[in-house]
């Protein structure tokens, strides 16, 4: 890893850049496959997935019997893994509803909230060489919590024309309504139209690589929602002499081993702390299936020395990193002072594995930089809030010269007219 002791402020941004392509590099392609299945529909789709996933099917959804082999194939222990990771998350996202907001603003004009849930998302869930059937717990089961009538999921076939068993298993358990054998742009694409067999939707969510962020960005010029631009993941470790570097150093690499494009990040006012993360690192990585992923993003991460906590603290904030690891003595002043995370795990004994897959937070979190202003994934993703009012007459008596003041400032007639008539209606002949 690339040590870095006390980087002036002014090369922040040059330090802590991402790994990525610029969208530029990333667009032509994505418009290209977007306007094809936006024409030639499943055609295209077929097309793609060939050329990408090197498989041709003559089918894209996946049948109810494939779900039940598929559910059979996996195992009585992960299976329930998975369901304690269920009741985990559908208690913490059950917690986040909202009652109806009700008041009257002034006697006679009465005002409300109340959420609606989106009627049709799409979730984006990557196979590749990790399938990630825990996203599918992150979003499936919120999207049901919210009461949406069409759950439609896509993920990337294997070579044979297969799903994987336990993104299958795991679509079922969750409420998924229809799976489809789609991945990459493609899939993106194809929920942003629709096709002859996949339907559009009104939001797409889900992680995926950097191809994947810009067709979501993408599909936003089309009138449909995302969650938000997330990419490669990340994770940014704080840490001091209290922590356990071989804690820390197994954090770092639970990250770095989930794509060559993946960075983490270690920020310490310890020396002795960063030359011993170090060494565990190169110990720990040799042990690991996915060692030659790892390795490679671990070419784009960064061991930084600062002089003190505050330097720490504005370093971080400046990042704003998906997955942020507190494990110093002073973690309070953390706490306090983060201003831009996607999630906060805090302590020695609280690893981003936890969040990752049964703590019951979600996993779904902003990237590059966009926990400055985006949230992670919860359970007001899924729902749209709407406003009401009811005004009495005598509400519009006492509203309406107000209201006609103001249109009429603004040189908008017809607003005030429309107040001015009911005002009339009131008066006595």
């Amino acid at each position: 890893m690339n040590k870095i002791y006390h980087p002036k402020k002014e090369d922040w941004s040059k330090i802590l850049k991402r790994p990525t392509q610029t969208v530029a590099d990333i667009e032509k392609i994505v418009e290209s496959i977007f306007e094809e299945v936006q024409a030639n529909g499943d055609g295209a789709i077929k097309k793609y997935t060939d050329q990408f996933d090197h498989v041709q099917l003559d089918s894209l959804l996946v049948t109810d019997d494939e779900i039940q082999i598929a559910s059979n194939s996996v195992s009585n222990d992960l299976k329930k893994a998975i369901s304690l990771a269920k009741s985990n998350i559908e208690e913490f996202h059950a917690a986040q509803k909202t009652t109806k907001v009700e008041m009257e603003t002034m006697p006679g004009v009465l005002c409300w909230q109340e959420k609606r849930p989106i009627q049709k998302v799409g979730l984006y869930i990557p196979g590749g060489t990790a399938p990630l059937f825990s996203t599918i717990l992150m979003l499936a089961i919120p999207a049901k919590l919210a009461g949406c009538s069409e759950i439609v999921l896509c993920t990337p076939p294997d070579k044979n024309g297969n799903v994987n068993p336990t993104i299958l298993f795991a679509a079922q358990l969750c409420g998924v309504t229809k799976i489809f054998k789609v991945g990459g742009i493609q899939a993106v694409a194809a929920m942003t139209f629709g096709t002859e067999t996949i339907p559009n939707v009104y939001k797409i969510f889900g992680p995926g690589n950097q191809y994947v962020t810009v067709a979501k960005q993408l599909a936003t010029k089309y009138g449909v929602a995302i969650d938000m631009p997330a990419g490669p993941s990340e994770l940014l470790v704080v840490a001091d002499d209290s922590a356990n570097p071989a804690f820390v150093a197994s954090d770092l690499l639970s990250q770095a081993e989930h794509g060559t494009d993946s960075q983490v990040i270690l920020v310490s006012t310890s020396e002795k702390l960063i030359d011993t993360v170090e060494k565990e690192i190169e110990f720990q990585i040799k042990e690991l299936p996915r060692a030659s992923i790892a390795e490679k993003s671990i070419g784009n991460s960064k061991l930084i020395l600062v002089k003190d906590d505050e330097s720490a603290i504005d370093l971080i904030n400046e990042y704003g990193p998906e997955h942020f690891i507190v494990c110093v003595e002073n973690e309070d002043f953390y706490l306090q002072n983060i201003q831009n995370a996607g999630s906060v795990f805090i302590g020695n004994y609280t690893p981003e594995s936890a969040g990752d897959y049964a703590s019951g937070t979600n996993h779904t979190l902003p990237t590059n930089g966009y926990a400055k202003q985006y949230s992670g994934v919860n359970l007001d993703s899924f729902m749209k809030s709407m406003t009401f009012q009811k005004i009495s007459k005598e509400g519009m008596e006492a509203i309406g010269p107000s209201i006609e003041l103001m249109a009429d400032a603004e040189g908008l007639q017809a607003h005030k007219n429309a107040v001015t008539l009911r005002l009339n209606s009131t008066k006595p002949n």
